[in-house]
């Protein structure tokens, strides 16, 4: 078991007939908890009906709220979720919102020293006040974890970067792999190429880039291990992604050897996005009987 601080954005996934508690950081915390991990999530609520749904819902996951702080002048967050007909999401996001103004305090930064691991992505750097208190907890975490959230207009390349050169494990859909790549100066074209040149320019050794129906590909300490993705009917990704980079370095950081925990993650994600919303319940004996049928 690892001790696991996850940084960003808390909201409501909102759905054209309901809502769902997520946003890439929480759908994270939640998979590093369920995998039987000490999490902390550290974001902004309003002081609002919502803002008590998700304080609650994630006590009742076992995840530690103590630095989850309460925003008497902005509300809880909003993401309207519209998908197309193959469950693929995309999403208009509120701004601003509480999870914009997250302070820095000392009880943050305690955590974040004594984590084995601190997980953060783009989108809660689009704000002055978030992204200044994200620059201030990377200086003092152990291992960082980068899920970049490629959200326009929410984003810049020079922040991405800064945000890369901390990080010491990075992840990407392909999409974003190859927009961040050229923006770099990549003259690569294929997958692997430009992973090696990220890694190089990163000085990251830990790259994972998600590939959709397709599986994934991990660089892993100089070397490349490939999952070609399980055959499943989609409901929805949302989510789906996030409980793949949560179970992916569950695994790598438990001690799990890396073309084990890429299958396993590249499971996890498969069964998320046969489930609806981000965060299904799923355990690890279903995990393995997914993969495993006889």
């Amino acid at each position: 078991m690892i001790n696991v601080v996850c940084f960003g954005e808390v909201l409501f996934d909102v759905f054209p007939s309901h809502k769902k508690i997520g946003g890439a950081p929480l759908n994270v915390a939640n998979r590093f908890k369920s995998l039987g991990n000490h999490v902390t999530m550290i974001s902004a609520i309003g002081k609002d009906n919502l803002g008590t749904q998700i304080l609650d819902y994630l006590k009742g996951q076992g995840i530690n709220t103590g630095c989850i702080q309460v925003n008497d002048r902005l509300k809880t967050g909003e993401v309207q979720v519209i998908l197309n007909d193959k469950g693929s999401a995309s999403y208009d996001i509120s701004y601003p919102r509480a999870w914009d103004k997250i302070q820095l305090t000392s009880l943050a930064q305690k955590e974040v020293q004594s984590a084995d691991a601190f997980v953060f992505g783009s989108l809660v750097a689009r704000d002055d006040t978030s992204r200044q208190t994200l620059y201030d907890l990377l200086e003092m975490a152990k291992f960082k974890i980068f899920d970049l959230n490629l959200r326009p207009p929410h984003y810049s390349p020079e922040v991405l970067l800064y945000l890369m050169d901390q990080a010491d494990f990075i992840k990407f859909n392909d999409d974003e792999l190859y927009e961040v790549s050229h923006y770099l100066g990549s003259k690569y074209n294929s997958l692997e190429q430009n992973i090696r040149y990220l890694a190089d320019k990163t000085n990251t050794n830990q790259i994972c880039v998600t590939l959709g129906p397709h599986g994934a590909v991990l660089w892993y300490k100089d070397t490349m291990y490939y999952n070609c993705g399980y055959l499943v009917e989609v409901k929805d990704t949302v989510g789906a992604g996030d409980s793949f980079l949560g179970a992916l370095n569950s695994a790598l950081l438990n001690g799990v050897k890396p073309q084990e925990a890429l299958d396993f993650s590249c499971a996890v994600g498969a069964l998320v996005a046969q489930s609806e919303g981000a965060n299904p319940k799923i355990s690890r004996n279903e995990v393995e009987s997914f993969m495993n049928p006889y």
